[in-house]
């Protein structure tokens, strides 16, 4: 039980960080925030819990490929808020959109062949 309170600590320490760096730097916020650190520490997580190298290996290239649509988000947000919609409309907005380009680049990359 302890093991998961501090996985938990120490993720949402790292939010929080990024959080109030961006108060003070939205570069250094943005930076932070642009390392792959959530996706290190699940790894990290991973394989602590199980000891799996191929289980970590299929997370790391599925992340690679879920990375793409991603953009989908940082693209929509800024255009919708210079638009003059509200954060949360906007924000709602492109995690929809962001969901359904997931939605379509896993059936692309299913219809290619590629085991996602």
């Amino acid at each position: 039980m302890i093991y998961y309170v501090i996985k938990v600590v120490l993720t949402a320490i790292l939010i929080v960080a990024i959080a109030e760096t961006a108060k003070r730097s939205t570069l250094f916020g943005a930076l932070i925030a642009s390392l792959p650190v959530l996706s290190i520490l699940a790894m990290f997580w991973l394989y602590y819990d199980t000891h799996d190298l191929q289980r970590i290996s299929a997370l790391s290239t599925q992340i690679i490929w879920l990375v793409i649509p991603s953009f989908i988000f940082f693209i929509a947000l800024p255009i919708l808020l210079k638009n003059g919609f509200h954060f949360y409309l906007s924000a709602l907005i492109s995690i929809l959109m962001t969901s359904v380009g997931y939605l379509l680049m896993i059936l692309l990359l299913k219809q290619i062949g590629i085991k996602i």
